[in-house]
């Protein structure tokens, strides 16, 4: 079965967290096999552990998690699409982070829908996104 939801850094740490319960129902609706985080999410939630010593559970949750998510490689037609989008959102004066920007480009190399709260992601037009939070 093909990815077809990639939890951005903010939805899973909904997820993680468990402090937005609808993102969790929403999740719990959909196939596992169907639904990914990026590696570079997967760094940034590592760095969230690492900043954080003073919140033992964090650790253990963000494991957890981890073990069951898919996590496809960030392969070249991730970099492709990267480099494509970096170049067109530079040339009309709108940059996006390049963990974002990353991001986004492994959604779009997967056809995959982003899973995200973070308005940034909306200067991509091509990018299908939705927002779980939202009812």
């Amino acid at each position: 079965m093909a990815v077809r939801y990639l939890l951005d850094t903010n939805t899973a740490s909904y997820v993680i967290k468990g402090n937005l319960p609808r993102v969790r129902e929403r999740l719990v609706a959909i196939p596992l096999a169907e639904i990914a985080i990026s590696v570079v999410t997967e760094a940034e939630l590592w760095f969230g552990v690492e900043r954080r010593p003073d919140a033992p559970k964090l650790h253990p949750a963000v494991e957890e998690f981890l073990l069951r998510i898919n996590k496809p490689a960030w392969d070249s037609e991730c970099a492709r699409q990267y480099a494509r989008l970096r170049t067109a959102l530079e040339a009309h004066g709108e940059p996006v982070g390049n963990l974002d920007l990353m991001i986004a480009a492994q959604a779009l190399a997967l056809e995959a829908t982003l899973i995200t709260s973070d308005r940034v992601f909306r200067r991509i037009k091509e990018l299908n996104i939705e927002d779980w939070t939202k009812p």
